[in-house]
């Protein structure tokens, strides 16, 4: 009888089911025409593999396609749901399988494809399994795995083991010599962005991969039209087992002279959700010296046209800082189809510097020397909130709408004492001009960005439209107290007459852009495709300047010939057909882009009172080209040119003479050209994966067409003679406006990385070569300066065993500047700087829980004269663990043991040098506690599976 009770069960529950039928009217199922698959394609390190091949056959079927920079393929248009797939891809051994599928189905996504590594000799490198370093289109990807880091590391010391990248105390990163300007974790923006807040609080051991994006903004990125040059965007991925749970990191630092360090750090993460809170407040000093940046020379454009091609390298002002930055960062998936990222950050900075400088303006007509003194306070507050909902209502649709709402304000102030010696041709001059400067300002912007993309049944073919406002309300007053006091000779014994002026300046400006960007993709077949890009940029700008003086008495009087009153708008639209080819190896555009733009507006001329119209039309035409060639994930070649306009300001193109300063004129020019940079960039990178060899080289060559600059022109004015019957030489200085051709600048990088004994030495030298030819004009008489700077960087990173880290390194920067400016008839000689610096930091563990950590920098400077320095940095310090996990840590620090952290900043311009001392109180300690917390609960899985992952580590609902 027990045996029969389940086969009893079983017919009821089968007359149930007939009964049931029988009683409602049965949905037929009908097999679908067609259908779309899906899938990715990894390896067996579960890493993404861009370029497979994919061909997909059955009876009625042959179709093929390549997978995308995420390693996904779609392949539309299936007409059987029984097929077979084949994947191939250099490198690993094909993989072919049968797929039995429902046909009523119309989206098939298939379970990761995984690809095994085979031995193949490509020249002289066998690639066994994934190599550590893999470059795709517009990726470097780094396996973090590979690079070992000691407990409780954060991100930014998992970037110094990884090739390529420079990682200074500040929390900056360069990357093959070109600087990382924002942060993502997996994918999207995070904290706003800052790649400081990320590296320094992220913990190491949540890190699956690091990639470094060229970035063209989130249309590009969607519809694979480039327009532009990238930026340098810095992705941290997680592991799938470190992306549920929650990490957070606490720091509480007190020491000498009021110093306080303190952190928050909390971050939650589950797969796309993630929350987290990160604030510090700091009383800290600007200048304590890291590795390997000691003096040097920023290069930039100045009186004529230049192209800025070198890095600057120093310490701007210094003095003790004070600041906060507390910030919020949210993103969530709200079903399948919503996901939404939001960002909030208030920061306060209040800064006291002193600044010692010196140097030389030349002019046709003689050099300007001079010494500055100056104290500055600088207290600014910020608030930055943005927000960006991404909507995907179905597979051919996505919305993408992003408002954003900054808020800066800053309040000022300075004093400052100049001395300047002019051996003019016109007549020996010296003054000495000290002032006290006030400013406020504050800068609330708001911005809205608007994306939608469909894509059309036709595989590549997709269109979309961006459309974007942005609005900034400037208010900025200044009071300016200065006396000038003139002497006869070089010296101060003999005073000549005093002059004093106190102005207040008041000054708004409302700036509202708006831009329209509309693309169409139409593709010929798998990997041919035409390309259309039409933009317009229409800004509309509201100028207004009041200037009152004031009197002895206090009062205020307006002076009208002083005010500054426009209204104009700037006009430009971009027109670009491009055709693509995307091959396996290689890919390459071709096209043009039409550029029509018009500047017109009214001005208010001081002299005369009224307002007077102006208006400029431009028309050029750019090509568009760009070549990669990639014979392996580890080595690629890149070729692309870009073309760009600079269009005057409105104060150049004024038809009237600006003399609202009786000390400097501004002489407008209807006629001036928008300037035109030409720019050709090549790379080459090439890993050696089996070797652990890493090379790579860029070069940029630029060169500038119609560059505008302006021709000062000193005009002496009456002498007049003073009581004692002393003569008083004074100038005007006259400003116009010029096309002129012939800037250009190369600059060289090149990163070359050696790991040895399982990465327990990396040998790395970077380095780049820079040459500048600017062309200017000055008191009529044109002229040209050159600037070569060589900057090469040997810094092996050592680390026997895992308790020891020694990190010597060895810098040598030398820069020349010439300039054919005459300084007394003669041609003025070239200046030369010369700075050698030579480093070693390092950390030592011992007793399992103890830490001793130091940098010493020693920096040889020559060629600054008197204010040249031979700087010995020594920052020192020790750590305890405590706990099981090491998770409490006791750290003791102290910064500029010998106090000489006075380094020297030389600025060079076409027509100037300026070479800056920052003395800051450097030499302090601070000891107290940090505590390091984490808790995971393995990977994200939905419906009992694991979450698919796109090529960016973010995860598919």
């Amino acid at each position: 009888m027990k045996k029969l009770l389940p086969i009893f069960i079983i017919l009821l529950l089968i007359t149930g089911d007939l009964f049931a039928q029988g009683g409602r009217k049965q949905t037929p199922v009908y097999a679908l025409p067609f259908r779309e698959v899906s899938g990715v394609v990894k390896d067996t390190a579960d890493n993404t593999i861009i370029g497979a091949s994919i061909t997909l056959t059955s009876k009625q079927d042959t179709l093929r396609a390549i997978t995308n920079s995420d390693g996904v393929f779609v392949i539309k248009n299936v007409k059987q749901a029984v097929f077979v797939m084949t994947v191939t891809e250099l490198g690993y051994r094909t993989s072919t399988r049968k797929y039995l599928n429902n046909d009523a189905v119309k989206r098939i996504v298939l379970e990761p494809i995984i690809l095994h590594s085979s031995s193949i000799m490509m020249g002289d490198v066998k690639i066994n399994g994934t190599p550590s370093i893999v470059y795709k289109t517009d990726t470097i990807e780094y396996r973090a795995t590979d690079y070992k880091v000691h407990e409780n590391a954060t991100v930014d010391e998992l970037l110094k083991k990884m090739e390529g990248f420079e990682v200074g105390s500040d929390g900056s990163v360069t990357h093959q010599g070109q600087s990382i300007v924002k942060a993502r974790l997996n994918g999207k923006d995070y904290a706003g962005g800052d790649v400081a807040q990320a590296i320094q609080n992220l913990p190491a051991d949540i890190v699956e991969k690091i990639q470094v994006v060229d970035d063209y903004g989130d249309q590009a990125a969607r519809t694979g039209i480039k327009d532009g040059d990238p930026q340098k965007v810095l992705n941290i991925t997680t592991k799938a087992d470190r992306s549920v749970g929650t990490t957070g990191r606490l720091t509480g630092q007190y020491g000498s002279d009021d110093r306080y360090n303190a952190q928050i750090f909390v971050q939650r993460i589950n797969a796309n959700q993630q929350l987290g809170v990160i604030a510090n407040l700091r009383n800290t000093v600007n200048g304590v010296a890291s590795t390997g940046v000691a003096g040097g020379a920023t290069n930039g454009g100045g009186g004529g046209t230049g192209v800025g091609a070198g890095a600057g390298r120093g310490n701007g002002s210094a003095g003790t800082t004070k600041s906060g930055q507390p910030s919020f960062n949210y993103r969530d998936q709200w079903g399948k189809k919503i996901q939404v990222t939001a960002n909030y950050t208030y920061n306060f900075r209040d800064n006291n510097s002193y600044n010692n400088s010196y140097g030389v303006n030349h002019t046709s007509i003689g050099p300007n020397n001079f010494t500055n003194n100056n104290t500055a306070q600088n207290n600014s507050t910020g608030h930055a909130l943005t927000f960006q909902m991404e909507i995907t209502p179905d597979s051919a649709d996505f919305i993408q709408i992003s408002p954003s709402f900054n808020y800066a304000s800053s309040l000022s102030s300075s004093n400052s004492d100049q001395d300047n010696i002019n051996n003019y041709t016109t007549g020996f001059q010296h003054n000495v001009n000290m002032g006290l400067n006030a400013t406020t300002n504050t800068t609330p912007t708001f911005g809205t960005i608007v994306f939608y993309q469909h894509l059309f049944k036709k595989p590549h073919r997709n269109a979309s439209v961006q459309v974007s406002v942005n609005r900034t309300n400037t208010d900025n007053n200044s009071d300016k107290n200065n006396t000038i006091t003139y002497y006869v000779d070089s010296t101060e014994n003999s005073r000549i007459s005093d002059s004093v002026s106190h102005y207040k300046t008041y000054r708004s400006s409302i700036n509202t852009t708006y831009r329209t960007s509309v693309t169409y993709v139409e593709p010929f077949n798998l990997v041919q495709q035409l390309e259309f890009n039409g933009q317009m940029r229409h800004s509309v700008y509201d100028n207004t300047s009041v200037t009152d003086t004031v009197l002895a008495n206090g009062d205020n009087y307006e002076l009208p010939y002083r005010g500054n009153s426009s209204d104009y708008s700037f006009t430009e639209t971009r027109l670009t057909l491009n055709y693509r080819f995307n091959g396996v190896k290689f890919n390459w555009s071709l096209g043009a882009t039409a550029v029509p733009s018009e500047l017109s507006g009214t001005k208010v001329n001081p002299l005369t009172g009224e307002n007077v119209p102006t208006e400029h039309s431009y028309f050029k035409l750019i090509p568009v080209f760009r070549f990669a060639y990639q014979w392996s994930r580890t080595e690629r070649f890149t070729l692309s040119y870009s073309g760009s306009n600079n269009e005057p300001s409105f104060t150049q193109i004024q038809p009237f003479t600006d003399i609202s300063n009786k000390q400097h004129y501004y002489i407008g020019n209807p006629d001036l050209d928008p300037a035109f940079s030409n720019s050709i960039t090549a790379q080459y990178n090439n890993y050696l994966a089996n070797s652990k060899v890493n090379f790579s080289f860029g070069i940029n060559a630029t060169y500038v067409g119609q560059g505008i600059t302006q021709n000062d022109v000193l005009v002496p004015l009456p002498p007049t003679v003073n009581k004692k019957g002393d003569t008083v030489r004074t100038n005007r200085t006259d400003t116009y406006y010029i096309n002129l051709d012939g800037a250009h600048a190369y600059v060289g990088r090149y990163n070359i990385s050696k790991q040895l004994d399982d990465r327990k030495y990396n040998l790395s030298l970077n380095g780049n070569i820079t040459y500048n030819y600017g062309v200017g004009m000055s008191n009529n008489t044109l002229y040209h300066s050159t600037n070569w700077r060589f900057d090469e960087r040997f810094g092996p990173r050592i680390s026997p065993t895992d308790d020891i880290e020694i990190n010597p390194y060895i810098g040598y920067d030398v820069s020349r500047s010439f300039t054919t400016l005459p300084t007394y008839g003669t041609t003025n000689p070239s200046n030369i700087v010369k700075t050698t610096s030579l480093a070693v930091d390092g950390r030592m563990y011992f007793f399992k829980t103890w830490q001793i950590n130091y940098s010493i920098t020693k920096s040889y400077v020559a060629g600054l004269g008197d204010l040249s320095t031979n700087p010995l940095v020594i920052n020192a310090g020790f750590e305890k663990e405590f706990f099981q996990k090491k998770n409490l840590i006791l750290t003791f620090n102290a910064f500029d043991l010998l106090h000489q952290n006075n380094f020297i900043q030389q600025t060079l311009t076409t027509n100037s040098i300026t070479n800056t001392q920052s003395n800051s109180l450097s030499r302090y300690f601070l000891v107290g506690l940090r505590l390091n917390l984490q808790k995971w609960s393995g990977s994200p899985t939905r419906n009992g599976k694991k979450m698919q992952r796109r090529g960016d580590g973010s995860f598919i609902y």
